[in-house]
């Protein structure tokens, strides 16, 4: 971090700045930075160690009259490029072999360290340091770089398709008035004193003490956020549960979250519309998952259309930028010792948008491996299941077998 600020500065400042004051500014970035300064200059602006010790003696006289120029006209090293003006034609082939050069390159498959590639250089005729070598990478236009996650794998062709038909289905069921909601599991959080990504504000040098190590408490165990927003009113409600994330886990913070908030707050409700990922314990091939939403559905009254994100769009799930990343924010650097201080920092969560949060322990076992027979699934399918016209294995509604008497004017399918 302090090389890229370093590095920022430098960039901003030299075009402004004479071959003098150039180091000035080097050495007095390397004397903050203290002990190592002069190699983290050195790394960060591609400039010789030298060069900085020079400025650094510099700092120490007396300040000198300003100037028109800081040396004679002509003087001074030439550049590595200018004396050999193949070299920055030949590193660029190092760099990007398979674009701009040898695709045998020995360097291909090796890390492409200044050091390796001053190395190569050197040993094809062009003599270079590995300091010279990072000055020219910046000159043509390179930095350090980490991996960037962009890449969605292949994707269905009907992925945009499915996009237009849950906005369509979301945007009727708000207008008129029925309860819709995005749900997901969140990561699971190790329960105990284990550190916890990001930082928050404590007394200097007091830092909170966590766990050297990672591995799980056997008595603490995990804490598995179920979440479930409400897109209508702006409202998040969290099971946290403490055994498995199953099908029988995710329907059952659904119908903890219904008689908990969403009948009061939907009292002339007929439908729900649940928006899930294309797997996980909520997937559109998972059987549990079809024949609790069933039991739901005929014991709330409610018909429920599910759909789901085609698969590897989890990403595009409004439960995980709307909630998760605001819970994720409200709880960076806090350990989560305890499933009681999870529970209390997800409720706390809210946002200047109006989110509010509402969370409680989900203490239950819930078995795992559970089979829904074919039997089972073919009564499902005949008594409740109503899969959509449009794909649906992804789209499909589950409703009681006397519910088509009490609806109101709404389709089955919109």
């Amino acid at each position: 971090m302090a090389e890229a600020g370093v590095n920022r500065r430098y960039q901003a400042l030299a075009p402004h700045l004479n071959e003098r004051q150039r180091r000035l500014l080097l050495a007095s970035e390397a004397r903050v930075l203290g002990h190592g300064g002069v190699s983290e200059v050195a790394r960060a602006t591609g400039t010789a160690r030298s060069t900085i010790r020079v400025g650094m003696r510099e700092l120490d006289e007396p300040a000198m009259p300003v100037t028109g120029r800081a040396r004679r006209a002509g003087a001074g090293r030439r550049k590595a490029s200018e004396k050999d003006p193949q070299l920055s034609q030949a590193l660029e082939a190092l760099v990007e072999p398979e674009a701009r050069g040898d695709p045998e390159s020995p360097l291909r498959w090796t890390c492409k360290s200044t050091r390796e590639l001053a190395g190569m250089l050197s040993g094809s005729g062009h003599p270079v340091s590995a300091w010279t070598v990072a000055q020219l990478l910046h000159e043509l236009g390179y930095s350090l770089q980490a991996n960037v996650k962009t890449l969605e794998g292949s994707q269905h062709p009907d992925r945009d398709a499915q996009f237009r038909y849950i906005n369509g289905q979301v945007r009727r069921h708000l207008q008129r008035g029925e309860p819709v909601v995005s749900v997901d599991t969140k990561k699971k959080e190790l329960v105990g004193p284990y550190k916890n990504a990001g930082q928050e504000w404590r007394p200097k040098g007091q830092p909170e003490r966590v766990s050297t190590y990672d591995f799980i408490d056997p008595i603490q165990g995990k804490a598995i956020p179920y979440g479930i927003y409400d897109l209508g009113r702006n409202r998040g409600w969290v099971s946290v549960g403490t055994d498995h994330d199953t099908a029988s886990f995710a329907v059952t913070g659904l119908r903890r979250w219904w008689y908990g908030d969403g009948a009061g707050a939907y009292p002339d409700a007929r439908r729900l519309l649940i928006c899930a990922d294309a797997g996980g314990s909520n997937g559109y091939q998972l059987r549990l998952w079809k024949a609790e939403l069933a039991d739901l559905a005929v014991d709330t009254g409610l018909a429920i259309t599910v759909c789901h994100f085609p698969p590897g769009t989890s990403k595009w799930n409004k439960v995980e930028h709307r909630l998760f990343a605001a819970i994720s924010t409200n709880w960076r650097g806090r350990p989560l010792s305890s499933h009681e201080v999870a529970i209390e920092l997800i409720g706390a969560t809210h946002t200047a948008s109006g989110l509010t949060v509402h969370a409680e322990l989900d203490d239950r076992r819930y078995a795992t491996g559970v089979k829904v027979r074919d039997r089972e699934m073919d009564e499902i399918k005949a008594r409740w299941l109503r899969p959509h016209r449009f794909h649906g294995e992804w789209n499909y509604t589950l409703r009681s077998p006397g519910w088509r008497t009490r609806q109101l004017t709404l389709p089955l399918e919109n």
